[in-house]
């Protein structure tokens, strides 16, 4: 049977129907601080808890409910003779529901405040009694999150009591959130790269249809803590977004904020398949277009700037799956929506996580983001490129980043005129690349060249300059070919593998 509750709570969302409620059943209510204020105006009857621990709130408030009288309370194993015996000897009333939520830690670390405001927002009480409550589940109903406080009272209302199931779920709940506040604190405070336990917090945004394929269940989490890219966007029109749209909104996102130019990429299957240049975003789109118009369809395409009208018009010849851009002119929006299921996204934000994780079977690696495009400019052949070839080279390169490895892609007039990558040799992903550029000027490359027969390949199709990392025990054999070809080759001396 519910007699007492202690609720103490930041978030004072459905809070009032759940006072009233436990006041309807004559349920007592302990309550602290800017809680038992709203409360009691709110016409609520309503216990503080230092009345009932003839102990005041002292430090600023840090110490309110820490006390053997609230803990013993809710810890007590109500069919614990020994336990009972033990509350009623110190004059201990048992707690029956804890209503808890926490200080906005997750959003308050990511604001300008200063570190010591910032630590004031770690809540040390609230943790506490969730904590107690929780494990004390199967005579205390904790309640965490709003969103359960509407089931809680139905079955109250209806069968005078919470069954077992919902009172293990809401423990989860409990433990669950736990983690994830105590990792955002963790990481806060630790400010290590690669600390000694992989603690992340994320905190689910949606259910999705399904993941890569139709038979895999998926689900899409945000940093609960921190901006981000594929957090922090607007979708104004189309269906829902997929587990692939989502993988293929990220590349395509980060591709163009590589670019301080204008600047439209597109990819398929998690890989750019054209990528361009233009003094306008309707300009950019039809060169990048131009760059694979088989691949292209269905895809997702993105832009660095504001796409207009014409470049509107011009997207909606084909199926796009989305089209991503930091805004959109108003009859750009008008006409793309005319597409009910094209999704259009206004990105709001520039990648910003700095550690990338794939997981693998019992594990997960962790790494750096690949953010450094390269080291030096090495020019390393008797013809240096000119500085046309160079702009194409560097444009290259940050391209030649997100696509697959072995990569290459070749350019012309800020173009990536051909991209070849996910191949299992290099000369492999050349010739495709070339093959399909036909009249390009200047190849990327994310690794060295391991012989020079990429630079043979190039050579057919008449490429002016080469950029790649160098670093192979053959570099001077590919140096002498481009020498013998009168082609310019430059190493960054950065490798750009992506698996």
């Amino acid at each position: 049977m519910l007699r007492r509750a202690l609720i103490s709570v930041y978030d004072k969302t459905g809070l009032l129907p759940l006072a009233q409620f436990l006041q309807s059943k004559d349920v007592e209510i302990l309550s602290t601080g800017g809680t038992f204020k709203y409360l009691k105006e709110n016409g609520i009857k309503v216990v503080e808890v230092s009345e009932v621990t003839g102990f005041e709130e002292i430090l600023d408030g840090r110490v309110k409910t820490l006390h053997p009288v609230i803990h013993g309370g809710i810890l007590a194993i109500r069919d614990n003779k020994e336990h009972m015996e033990t509350i009623k000897r110190k004059d201990i009333t048992p707690i029956d529901m804890v209503v808890v939520n926490l200080y906005p830690f997750f959003q308050k670390v990511e604001e300008d405040l200063s570190f010591d405001e910032k630590v004031e927002f770690i809540d040390i009480g609230g943790p506490t009694m969730l904590r107690a409550a929780a494990k004390n589940f199967k005579d205390v109903i904790v309640l965490s999150d709003v969103k359960d406080y509407e089931n809680v009272i139905k079955q109250l209302n209806d069968n005078g009591q919470v069954d077992f199931s919902t009172r293990k779920y809401l423990a989860g709940k409990v433990f669950n959130l736990m983690s994830a506040y105590d990792a955002a604190i963790s990481n806060f405070l630790l400010e290590e790269e690669y600390p000694e336990y992989l603690t992340l917090s994320y905190k689910k945004h949606s259910d999705l249809r399904y993941g890569e394929n139709p038979h895999q269940s998926a689900a899409y989490y945000i940093s609960a803590a921190g901006k981000g890219a594929m957090k922090n966007f607007q979708q104004l029109n189309g269906k829902e977004l997929s587990y692939n749209n989502i993988k293929d909104m990220d590349i395509a996102w980060k591709v163009v904020c590589e670019f301080e130019e204008t600047v439209c990429c597109a990819v398929k299957h998690n890989t750019p398949c054209g990528v361009a240049l233009g003094n306008s975003v309707y300009e950019a789109y039809v060169k990048a277009y131009e760059c694979d118009p088989i691949s292209i369809f269905g895809g997702i395409v993105a832009f660095n700037k504001k796409v207009d009208k014409a470049a509107a018009e011009e997207l909606t010849k084909i199926f796009l799956e989305i089209v991503i851009a930091p805004d959109f002119d108003e009859d750009a929006l008008e006409v793309l929506k005319s597409k009910k299921n094209l999704r259009v996204i206004k990105g709001e934000a520039a990648p910003q996580d700095n550690l990338e994780f794939v997981s693998v079977d019992g594990g997960v690696l962790v790494q750096n983001r690949d953010n450094k495009l390269m080291d030096e400019l090495n020019y390393v052949t008797e013809k240096r490129p000119t500085e046309k070839e160079l702009t194409d080279l560097i444009f290259g390169m940050k391209v030649v980043k997100y696509v697959k490895s072995n990569a290459i892609v070749v350019v012309k007039d800020g173009m990536a005129k051909g991209i070849g990558g996910g191949q299992t040799n290099r000369i492999w992903s050349a010739a495709q690349a070339l093959d399909r550029a036909k009249d390009g000027v200047v190849l990327a490359s994310d690794a060295f060249f391991p012989f020079k027969d990429v630079v043979e390949e190039a050579a057919k199709y008449n490429i002016k300059a080469m950029i790649q990392p160098g670093g192979s025990i053959r570099d001077e054999e590919s140096i002498e070919e481009c020498n013998k070809q009168g082609i310019a080759m430059v190493f960054t001396g950065i490798r750009h593998f992506k698996h």
